[in-house]
């Protein structure tokens, strides 16, 4: 599961894999159009739908919180 969760971010925007922070929108890797992007793109790799209330910073920060997070949904 994580590797297509990567390979989604990656399609997405590459800088999200090499990021290492805790907050990608404040540090400008990404902006909400590719948090958007990113959260239709899971969607459809997986056949789910992720909460609106998901899709906040926390669960955006960096790729591991990407990932934790649909750890979460998925199971």
């Amino acid at each position: 599961m994580e590797d297509r969760i990567i390979k989604v971010i990656e399609e997405i925007n590459p800088e999200i894999l090499s990021y290492e922070g805790d907050n990608m929108m404040e540090d400008g890797t990404v902006d909400s159009f590719e948090i958007i992007d990113i959260v239709v793109a899971l969607e459809e790799e997986f056949g789910i739908e992720i909460d609106a209330a998901l899709v906040v910073a926390e669960n955006f920060a960096n790729k591991d919180a990407i990932i934790k997070m649909m750890q979460s949904i998925i199971g």
